[in-house]
């Protein structure tokens, strides 16, 4: 069974931040800073089992695919998800031997991923097992500790644990197609 993770997303805070904090930052210190972040991504378990709990579940079992509504709760490993509505593909069933694949993960209605070292929240979520890309759409928040990061969009590829935040197309009460965030720096020693 294909299971899910989120862990290590922020790639770029460890750098922005030693840049904000001492004016300048060694490109060595960047790249060990950011080669840290990211290899929690890379090589995830795809093999973790996934449990589940909902208040409803609905089998659809000629379209291979089963919806959970309501209090949906979703973990695997370290990772959880919280969400309204969420749709699950598979491919398998009961006639095959290796028995249910699950393909994809469609998250509606506001969704929560948590891991140990983030929090990121969007109004849809998609999992694509099989490509293992986990994408947040709409209203995105992005938190490590202090540090936040807002757009339209977040793209994780969990084979290379490359993220990708787009600010989206401009429209009514957007941002105009832009990223923000909220860094915090280190605080110097005064002598």
């Amino acid at each position: 069974m294909k299971t899910m993770r989120f862990s290590g997303i922020i790639l770029a805070l460890p750098a922005i931040a030693a840049l904000m904090g001492t004016g300048v930052a060694t490109t060595a210190a960047i790249a060990q800073q950011k080669q840290s972040s990211m290899s929690a991504l890379k090589g995830h378990n795809s093999n973790a089992p996934i449990d589940l709990s909902a208040d409803r579940l609905e089998v659809q079992d000629r379209a291979d695919r089963a919806i959970f509504a309501g209090n949906v709760h979703v973990k695997q490993d370290e990772l959880t998800l919280d969400t309204t509505r969420l749709t699950v593909a598979y491919s398998g069933g009961s006639q095959q031997a290796g028995g249910v694949q699950i393909r994809r993960l469609d998250a509606a209605g506001g969704v929560t991923v948590h891991s140990p070292s983030e929090t990121a929240k969007g109004d849809f979520g998609i999992y694509d097992l099989d490509k293992k890309l986990i994408t947040l759409i709409g209203a995105v928040q992005l938190n490590r500790g202090d540090n936040q990061l807002n757009g339209s969009r977040l793209v994780i590829d969990l084979d290379s644990g490359r993220a990708v935040i787009d600010g989206g197309p401009p429209g009514v009460n957007s941002s105009g197609g832009r990223v923000s965030g909220h860094f915090t720096v280190p605080q110097k020693k005064t002598q």
